[in-house]
């Protein structure tokens, strides 16, 4: 009294669930690096808001735009630097 389930059937269903896993893996790792970017510029921000916090005291401002969020986000104190060479020679 078996379930005689031609193997060609269980040959599609696994074909399907694994074709299932790679799609939504693909779907998965994009937004994993969307949110890494979206992190990153949030800190990238804070860090210039509180830069420019201290720097009136000194005199010192950096605009805070997605790009310098970035910047400042993704490389941290070398991104401040540059920023803020960027902005003297400009």
């Amino acid at each position: 009294m078996g379930l005689n389930i031609p193997f060609n059937i269980i040959i599609a269903y696994a074909l399907g669930l694994i074709a299932l896993y790679l799609i939504g893996w693909l779907l998965l790792v994009p937004l994993k690096i969307i949110l890494k970017f979206i992190v990153n510029g949030l800190i990238g921000g804070v860090v210039l808001f509180i830069l420019n916090y201290v720097g009136k005291l000194i005199g010192v401002t950096i605009a805070i735009n997605p790009v310098t969020a970035l910047i400042v986000g993704f490389l941290g104190i070398p991104g401040i630097i540059l920023i803020l060479l960027l902005q003297f020679i400009l």
